[in-house]
């Protein structure tokens, strides 16, 4: 009993700690002043991880967010105002580093792609499902056909019934007789 109860503390422990937020802050970037800090934090979670693609610079461990969230924290500590800060590493980066990039020529791909992808699927599903149901169309109403698309002449679909008939008629004894 003692064991289960220590393996449960043990395992709600561990929950726990993996529920906080998962910021990948080192404590020597960690500024003195918490107005400052708390700033950055913010700018952080708009910037994207340009080596982890979709992750801020806050969440992200690679050295290469490591230095912007120093650089948004120098130029804050030098009195830049957030959109100043944020224009400095636009200005060095591009939109890209952004997570919500604006709308512009350069980024329209980033926010009409989806929908033009989508777009291009429905056709593409659309002439698919009409050629099929124009080859069903042209096989006849009715008439049966091999993996060769043509149509089962009389003597075949009369063959294929007797067999599909005996198959039945085997089918059903065995039912009868369980």
């Amino acid at each position: 009993m003692k064991s289960v109860l220590i393996s449960a503390l043990f395992a709600l422990v561990v929950v726990s700690g993996m529920s906080g937020p998962s910021l990948a802050v080192e404590p020597d970037e960690i500024l003195d002043d918490p107005v400052l800090e708390q700033r950055a934090r913010e700018l952080s979670k708009g910037l994207r991880c340009l080596v982890c693609q979709n992750q801020s610079i806050d969440d992200s461990n690679a050295e290469l967010a490591r230095d912007l969230r120093i650089i948004v924290r120098e130029r804050l500590t030098a009195g830049d105002s957030d959109e100043e800060t944020m224009d400095y590493i636009v200005a060095r980066y591009g939109d890209y580093v952004l997570l919500k990039p604006p709308v512009n020529a350069g980024t329209l791909g980033l926010w009409l792609g989806p929908f033009l992808i989508l777009i291009v699927a429905g056709i593409a599903v659309f002439f698919f499902l009409r050629g099929r149901s124009q080859a069903f169309a042209t096989q006849g109403a009715g008439a049966e056909s091999t993996d060769t698309g043509r149509a089962l002449d009389a003597a075949e679909t009369a063959r294929l019934n007797a067999l599909l008939g005996e198959d039945a008629d085997k089918t059903n004894s065995k039912k009868d007789s369980s």
